[in-house]
């Protein structure tokens, strides 16, 4: 999935891209002070050994004020409104199906983080 993500922010000349393994790897990432923030979060709801509900819940829970506020689109083939329900709850910026279009992510990316990506 993460391939396929990062081809489509590719064909939209968004080529700064950080991957982590799964969700545990990617709360080490942000909670390490060395490393710089993103300006927005892309994940999978159903990412391996903490999931995507898991994921945001502990971002937006933090202490450290520079993770807390940062934009998390969560994608997801989940079609039962129960979970998606619950990541909008957690604090997830947006739920998003699979398969998402690169017009389509970049226009979520674009409302997130609030600026216009140069085509």
């Amino acid at each position: 999935m993460r391939s396929i993500v990062r081809n489509l922010l590719s064909q939209n000349n968004i080529s700064q891209v950080t991957e982590a393994e799964d969700g545990v790897e990617a709360m080490r990432s942000l909670l390490d002070f060395k490393q710089p923030k993103p300006d927005v979060i892309i994940c999978d709801l159903h990412m391996e050994k903490m999931d995507g509900m898991e994921f945001c819940n502990k971002l937006r829970l933090s202490k450290q004020d520079a993770i807390r506020s940062i934009p998390v689109l969560i994608l997801t083939g989940e079609r039962d409104q129960m979970p998606l329900e619950v990541a909008r709850q957690v604090g997830a910026t947006a739920v998003l199906a699979k398969p998402i279009s690169a017009p389509d992510l970049c226009q979520h990316i674009e409302s997130a983080v609030g600026f216009k990506f140069s085509n």
